[in-house]
């Protein structure tokens, strides 16, 4: 009976950060190329080129990659990487400029003494007339300043500050599958697809190539994009869309050249609010990576690459700019995400939009997943695909109500697409029981239920106090024992911001360090 047939072989179609990432992690974990080890296959066609624009990760790709076995110092020396250490929000709460006050930031770095005591409350009764993130965390002085997360003798993948990265995405996922064929035994086959072969039962028997005939598996892995063709064309699993909720449903993307060589690296993700959308700013050691996403319901496709342009300029880009590459997408994601043995990782599984840089994160938490529970046999696959999709649809429910909470807050009311952000039918139902309490008090972590939740109450504290979301606190939060216990924290995270001020190296000049000699290997 095939029910009881061992999973033996894995194809995964399709390439780029995706494709390449989860191959690397199945065949590194499941021993690729050894007596008994797992087969993986990626087949990549030549003629469908990668999409290119995920430039931005979370800290969790530093542990992807060290349990990939690639090295650090290739990535900053391949990839044009530069370090991220969280994100810069300017004009999403009034529309002014950050010069004006308008802005804040959301560090990769816990606040100091997160979950011990209640540090809201200790910042609104010592401290509230600073932004919050500047007395919790000593990174937003890191990032203030342009130092980097680390010094010159820091190991790979060791931190001083917490940190993921900014890189070229398309030098990602060529770097990702040299990695893989040469040191992780994955056969790459580049060729067209033209035909899906099924079992009796309707499960994939094989993928028919043009040039290289049938290659059978036992288990098949979408990464073909928004093309989507195994879970979305052959079974055709639907797409849940979530424009109601999030209205962005477009993309512009340009590569700005530096006005200097030497200029200065952003060590965060710059997200600056347009009247209908956002732009995205990216620094990489020889390009900014420099977009807008919008809703075309809000704005004409023309005056979107206008006001792209105009921050463009507003921000240094000099001279004639190349025609920004346009993308569109529907916001959503896969109603299954596994279906019998095939399972959509990456834009196939769904894309909502760039804000928080969620995409490659739910890629590497999609990949792990498959590796940590890798079905031995068909049988047990059933089992694993019910907590696959449980665990990604309430993943994706996550990421709707994070990112909402960028825009829900804003008090922005210059443009209907601000104001209907507001509209209460636009906003999701947890996310707005999670507000009603919050009035009250912080985000703490029993609000989240899950052990490996997307975004953390932290995470949470930041955007909401940020955007100037303060709760009004109880009358046990306004006693003076809450401010006395929190201070400690306030002292000594001002005492660890002048320390890392004094020892860190700008972003830039590490990086050319880093170059030149490489990083010291843990």
């Amino acid at each position: 009976m095939r029910s009881h047939d061992d999973v033996r072989h894995v194809v995964i179609l399709g390439g780029g950060s995706a494709g390449w990432l989860t191959a690397a992690l199945l065949a590194r974990e499941h021993h690729a190329g050894e007596p008994g080890g797992l087969a993986v296959t990626l087949i990549e066609s030549p003629n469908v080129p990668a999409i290119g624009v995920g430039e931005g990760t979370w800290p969790s790709m530093r542990d992807t990659l060290r349990r990939i076995g690639l090295s650090e110092t290739v990535l900053f020396r391949e990839c044009d990487a530069s370090f991220k250490q969280g994100s810069h929000f300017q004009g999403w709460m009034r529309g002014a400029s950050a010069s004006d006050g308008d802005h804040y930031r959301h560090p990769f770095t816990l606040p100091l003494g997160f979950g011990d005591v209640d540090l809201v409350a200790g910042w609104l009764q010592r401290h509230g007339d600073r932004p919050f993130a500047e007395v919790v965390s000593a990174q937003p002085h890191v990032c203030a300043a342009g130092h980097a997360p680390k010094q010159a003798a820091t190991p790979e993948y060791a931190a001083v500050a917490n940190y993921g990265y900014h890189f070229d995405a398309v030098k990602f996922g060529l770097q990702l599958r040299s990695h893989a064929v040469a040191n992780l035994h994955v056969r790459h086959i580049a060729d067209d697809v033209t035909q899906v072969l099924s079992h009796d039962d309707g499960d994939i028997a094989a993928l028919r190539t043009r040039a290289h005939g049938d290659i059978e598996g036992d288990l098949f892995i979408d990464c073909s994009g928004m093309a989507s063709v195994l879970i979305g064309q052959h079974f055709g699993i639907s797409m849940r869309s979530c424009r109601h909720l999030l209205f962005n449903d477009t993309a512009l993307a340009l590569q700005v050249p530096y006005a200097t060589p030497d200029a200065p690296i952003a060590c965060e993700t710059i997200a600056t609010a347009q009247p209908a959308g956002w732009t995205w700013d990216i620094g990489l050691p020889t390009r900014r990576g420099v977009g807008l996403v919008y809703s075309s319901a809000h704005v004409s496709h023309d005056e979107a690459e206008r006001q792209l342009r105009a921050h463009a300029s507003r921000t240094g880009a000099q001279g004639e700019l190349a025609a920004p590459r346009r993308i569109a997408f529907e916001p959503g994601w896969r109603e299954r995400f596994w279906h019998r043995n095939c399972v959509a990782v990456g834009l196939s599984a769904g894309f909502v939009e760039p804000l928080e840089a969620s995409a490659l994160a739910l890629v590497e938490m999609s990949a792990a997943m498959i590796s940590n529970e890798m079905p031995a046999t068909r049988d047990e696959m059933a089992l694993v695909e019910r907590r696959f999709n449980d665990a990604f649809t309430y993943r994706w429910e996550r990421v709707v109500d994070f990112l909402k909470l960028h825009y829900v807050l804003s008090r922005r009311d210059d443009t209907g697409y601000w104001r209907d952000h507001r509209d209460r039918a636009s906003l999701p139902d947890r996310l707005a029981e999670l507000l009603a309490l919050w009035r009250h008090r912080a985000p703490y972590r029993n609000d989240f239920a899950r052990v490996e939740e997307v975004f953390p109450a932290a995470s949470y504290q930041y955007v909401l106090l940020g955007m100037g979301f303060v709760p009004e606190p109880s009358t046990r939060a306004r006693h003076a024992s809450v401010g006395d216990a929190a201070e400690p924290y306030f002292r000594e995270t001002a005492h660890l911001a002048r320390r890392m001020l004094g020892a860190l190296p700008l972003q830039r000049s590490l990086i050319a360090h880093i170059r030149a000699h490489g990083m010291p290997r843990a």
